[in-house]
Formats: C-alpha cells, sequence, structure tokens
C-alpha cells in the first residue's frame, strides 16, 4: 500500500488521480502510524516551505519522515522540504539532503518558473528507467534546489538546477509527474515498482 501524505500544503488531489490511472492502491494519510506501515510514501508539495514545515510538526512527522526506511518519493515542495532549509520564510526543513533550497534571481528569469523544461539526467536512477534523455515535466517552483551531490537530474531556467534527488530510499522530483503526463506516469511507476 502507498502512503500518500496529507499535510495540508499538498497536490493530494492529482497526485491521487494519477495513483487511481496506474491502478495502485493508496491512502491519503497525515497519520504517523499508516504512514510508517506503508510499503511507499509519496510526499506531495505545493504552497510555503514554512507554513508547509509548521504542519509537519502539528502533525508529528518531522521525526517520522526523517527516520521512515521506506523508499519515499517527495514531489516540488515535498523534495524541497527534505532539504536542510529553505529561504523561503528562513525555515529549517527535514535534513535529509545537504543544502538550502533558494530563490530564483527575478532580475535574471521570470519568477515562478511555470511550464515545459526538459531533463539532463547526470546519474543513474531506477526513477528514470525508461525515460529519455532530454524528455519534458511540468515545472511549477519560485525556488529551487542548487545541483549538488545527490543531483540525478537536472534542468534549466538561467542557471542548471536539481529536477531530482536520490539517497538511499530517499527521492525526490521538483517538477509534477503527475502533470507530466506519459513520462511523469512513468516515474511514479518506477517509483513504485522498482525502487
Amino acid at each position: 500500500m502507498i502512503a500518500l501524505i496529507d499535510y495540508g500544503a499538498g497536490n493530494v488531489a492529482s497526485v491521487s488521480n494519477a495513483l487511481a490511472e496506474l491502478n495502485q492502491e493508496f491512502k491519503i494519510t497525515s497519520n504517523e502510524v499508516e504512514i510508517c506501515k506503508a510499503d511507499k510514501i509519496i510526499f506531495p508539495g505545493v504552497g510555503e516551505a514554512s507554513f508547509a514545515m509548521r504542519q509537519l510538526h502539528l502533525l508529528n512527522l518531522f521525526s517520522a519522515l526523517r527516520m521512515v526506511k521506506k523508499p519515499i518519493l517527495g514531489i516540488c515542495l515535498g523534495m524541497q522540504l527534505m532539504m536542510d532549509n529553505s529561504t523561503e520564510g528562513n525555515v529549517a526543513c527535514l535534513g535529509i539532503f545537504t543544502g538550502t533550497v533558494l530563490k530564483f534571481d527575478s532580475t535574471k528569469t521570470k519568477v515562478p518558473h511555470m511550464g515545459w523544461n526538459d531533463i539532463k539526467k547526470i546519474s543513474e536512477s531506477k526513477l528514470f528507467t525508461g525515460v529519455k534523455n532530454g524528455e519534458r515535466f511540468y515545472f511549477a517552483n519560485s525556488y529551487y534546489v542548487p545541483v549538488n551531490e545527490f543531483t540525478t537530474a537536472i534542468t534549466t531556467n538561467d542557471i542548471d538546477f536539481s529536477a531530482s534527488l536520490e539517497k538511499g530510499n530517499f527521492y525526490g522530483v521538483q517538477f509534477h509527474p503527475e502533470k507530466s503526463g506519459d513520462a511523469g506516469l512513468k516515474i511514479l511507476k518506477n517509483f513504485i515498482e522498482l525502487c
């Protein structure tokens, strides 16, 4: 069973639609026990980092998400919340991946960054099995994760930034696979079946 985390800052409806399209059994939950019992965990996110972190603390999910041993996929803000901290609200995050989430420079590029971007794979990841280099995914973000040692794919908005991250059982994608057509469904399917 897949736990789809609902913490008041997620794009739960569109992710649940994508999981239903893939005929996957899932449960929308904010319950720590249910999340920890799940085979896989999806951690979506839309909104503002400091609000989202407050929600995780209120729901007693902060420690659970840091300590979980099952595969977990952070989507968009969910991926950003896996970093050490974010300049959006100057908030400490989960600290799974090392680094700070930064804001795009609005003097150099349009903010928010919205639309279809191609990705460039820079290291092997089961998440991208059967996904061609240069495939396009849907992005919607004002903040970004700089390229770092955990980056598995990059894309560009004036500067190169992390399109995906991976560390052990933790996976993150900055784009929205649930809004990225067949390629996005392939990412979700790979996470469920291979990771």
